[in-house]
């Protein structure tokens, strides 16, 4: 079983995104990124934020979700990176640099397809 981390922005999961609703409804549905999961048996195991600009507590993050499972013999196989960090964060390169760099599983970057051109339309 696929068990999947999705890595956020931390402005945009605290000010903007209210719940990461987009990114559990994208996988729900298996749309967007998550498409690759169709007729597999997969699951969120966790939605982790990168401690906020520029990210350099990522990788204390990604060993801490490590830490937290570990009782539950939970680890993820997949880590999917927001679009609120793929589109959006000035620091995306050198962010997603240390986690493919860390994380030793597939990192995909991206996740749902909601992504309004406008807000108006």
């Amino acid at each position: 079983m696929e068990k999947i981390l999705i890595v956020g922005c931390k402005k945009a999961m605290d000010d903007v995104c209210i719940g990461c609703s987009r990114c559990l409804v994208g996988f729900n549905r298996r749309k967007g990124e998550f498409e690759r999961y169709t007729g597999q048996d997969a699951e969120v195991m966790g939605l982790l934020n990168c401690g906020d600009c520029p990210g350099p507590a990522i990788v204390t993050r990604l060993a801490q979700i490590k830490l937290w499972n570990a009782p539950m013999d939970e680890k993820p196989t997949k880590i999917h990176i927001g679009p609120c960090i793929v589109d959006h964060c000035p620091y995306k390169d050198t962010l997603i640099k240390k986690i493919k760099a860390k994380a030793g599983i597939e990192v995909i970057e991206g996740t749902h397809p909601f992504k309004p051109d406008n807000i108006f339309g």
